[in-house]
C-alpha cells in the first residue's frame, strides 16, 4: 500500500504568528494531529504537532502568548505520495516522531500518521475476529 492511499488529505496550514491556543483549535476543529506551518522567512514549510503544544503547555508556557514559530519543527522528513507505508513508518521508528508531511512537487498534499499507517495494517474494528483467550 502507498502512502497517498493511508494519508490524510486534509493539510491544515498555518503561519508561524498563530498562537499556540489558535493552533489547537484549528487543530481540534478539523480532527488533526499535527499542522504544515508555512514560514518562508525561516525556510518555508515545517511541522507543529500536538506533541510541541501539549509540551509548551506542560512547561508553563502561556498558549495564547506563544506563538507557533517557536514551537515549529523545521529539520522534516517529507514524504512521497509513492512511498510505500513501510518506508513512511521506517522513517517514523528511525525520526522519532508520528507525523510526515506528504509533498508532491514540492507542495503539501497531505499527512501520514502512525494511526493512518495502523489503520492500514489492522483490520476494521467490525471485522476482526475475537482474540483467541489462553487458559
Amino acid at each position: 500500500m502507498l502512502v497517498r492511499d493511508a494519508m490524510s488529505k486534509v493539510v491544515l496550514t498555518i503561519g508561524p504568528a498563530h498562537t499556540l491556543r489558535q493552533a489547537a483549535t484549528l487543530m481540534s476543529s478539523r480532527r488533526v494531529g499535527a499542522a504544515v506551518v508555512y514560514d518562508p522567512d525561516a525556510g518555508g514549510i515545517g511541522i507543529l504537532t500536538e506533541r510541541d503544544i501539549l509540551d509548551s503547555v506542560g512547561r508553563g508556557q502561556d498558549p495564547d502568548g506563544e506563538h507557533a514559530h517557536a514551537h515549529t519543527t523545521t529539520d522534516v522528513v517529507f514524504a512521497t505520495p509513492t512511498w510505500t507505508v513501510e518506508e513512511a513508518a521506517r522513517a517514523m521508528a528511525h525520526g522519532g516522531f508520528r507525523h510526515l508531511i506528504v509533498l508532491d512537487r514540492d507542495e503539501p498534499v497531505g499527512v501520514v500518521s502512525v494511526r493512518d499507517i495502523i489503520r492500514c495494517w489492522a483490520p476494521a474494528r467490525g471485522n476482526r475476529a475475537s482474540p483467541a483467550v489462553s487458559a
